[in-house]
């Protein structure tokens, strides 16, 4: 196993169960005590978990979003495929908004060698799309970067948001519902998120099927903004069917 898997399995138990002793956690991944404990340093250390003496607790308020370092490994090969779809459905030329988050991040992965024009929305990504090997035109928008997220919000990116026009916004998602919409963790996140929809032609999701049914404290809109949604087979078939009813153009990869 490796270490970013048993991070994301001892992560998860001590989520789910609210602690967790070394002993235990030991048990569940196989390792030893020893490597347990530096895990939980480490964790500890990234803001996911609280260390305890024998174990860990977790940190996490009920609606807090987990830590960008901790969500970059979650279903990180269902996050690649589904950007690779994403960016099946962007053509050359085109100038795309995207947004912060660990499935956007795979997006600007793959379309630094595409001739586009994209505004990222997370300092992740613009570093990712500010490498000159790149084929893809960077535009960057100002804005206060979240601490340890990096993503940009505040007046500043508003502004940028609604001084362009753009051909495609590629949004990712905290929460996605047929009833309750598009949510986000961080009302300053919700705006942007509105700003991006309100300055694109069209607007694709890209999120795993973990979020949908999901809802988050910060509405941005309800789900017929979305033009097309790209998921998993994970998604739940009662929430696809509900958003294709509704007029969303579903895509979702194996």
């Amino acid at each position: 196993m490796s270490n970013a898997d048993r991070h994301r399995l001892i992560a998860q138990a001590v989520t789910e169960s609210g602690s967790a002793t070394v002993a235990e956690l030991a048990v569940l991944t196989g390792a030893s005590e020893m490597t347990i404990r530096r895990d939980l340093d480490t964790l500890a250390a990234q803001g996911v978990l609280e260390r305890v003496r024998g174990g860990a607790r977790n940190l996490l308020l009920r609606g807090q979003e987990p830590p960008f370092t901790l969500r970059v490994h979650e279903a990180a090969d269902a996050k690649r495929r589904i950007a690779a779809e994403v960016v099946s459905l962007i053509a050359d030329g085109e100038t795309v908004v995207l947004d912060s988050g660990t499935t956007c991040l795979e997006v600007a992965r793959l379309l630094r060698g595409r001739q586009v024009t994209v505004m990222p929305l997370s300092l992740q990504a613009i570093q990712l799309l500010g490498d000159a090997s790149g084929a893809a035109s960077l535009l960057v928008p100002g804005g206060r970067p979240r601490s340890s997220e990096g993503a940009l919000t505040g007046p500043l990116t508003l502004a940028s948001l609604s001084a362009l026009r753009f051909d495609t916004a590629v949004l990712g998602c905290c929460g996605l519902s047929a009833v309750e919409g598009l949510t986000a963790y961080d009302l300053d996140d919700a705006a942007v998120k509105k700003a991006a929809i309100a300055s694109a032609r069209r607007v694709i999701a890209a999120a795993d099927g973990s979020k949908l049914g999901r809802t988050a404290r910060a509405h941005v809109g309800p789900a017929t903004l979305l033009h097309t949604l790209v998921t998993d087979a994970a998604a739940p078939a009662d929430q696809v069917a509900a958003l294709e009813e509704a007029g969303t153009v579903l895509r979702t990869v194996d």
